[in-house]
């Protein structure tokens, strides 16, 4: 059951972290102390958005960061997906698109009402651009990124 993380989870989602960017590289290397920073900056900041857990049988076997987005265009809030991830041996069990569909309804961790779903999938991942086109969701406009030199705040 997908549920809002809390502290004793932090090491979990790290590792589960850890895992996606290298099963699934971004532009740059992950490390542990950037997703505790993340962490603490969305309990210290809910507004932000928060980290769910996918806790099955005691153990926490995924995780998503959702990100609060205020949207001019949409005139209302998107729950960005910023990272969704679930361990290989719990995949294919309809984990992944039970907390979107949720999202979706207005259901399950997400406290406000949104006014649609964003998320990002990178090139190569087919598995995943297929079950998000599955669960309806479409390519829209073109995501552009500058990466600037990163603070400590």
């Amino acid at each position: 059951m997908w549920k809002a993380a809390a502290m004793q989870h932090d090491d979990a989602i790290v590792d589960l972290c850890l895992a996606l960017f290298a099963e699934d590289p971004g532009p740059r290397t992950m490390v542990r102390e950037e997703v505790l920073r993340t962490l603490d900056r969305l309990r210290r900041e809910p507004v932000r958005g928060m980290a769910v857990v996918l806790e099955l049988d005691g153990l926490i076997v995924g995780y998503a960061l959702l990100i609060s987005f205020w949207s001019n265009e949409l005139a209302g809030e998107l729950c960005t997906v910023d990272e969704l991830y679930v361990r290989p041996s719990h995949r294919n069990r309809g984990h992944g698109s039970a907390l979107l569909c949720d999202l979706a309804a207005g259901q399950g961790p997400w406290p406000r009402v949104a006014i649609a779903i964003a998320l990002e999938v990178t090139l190569g991942n087919t598995r995943a651009w297929n079950l998000y086109q599955r669960l309806g969701f479409k390519g829209g406009n073109r995501v552009m990124r500058k990466t600037l030199s990163l603070s400590s705040t």
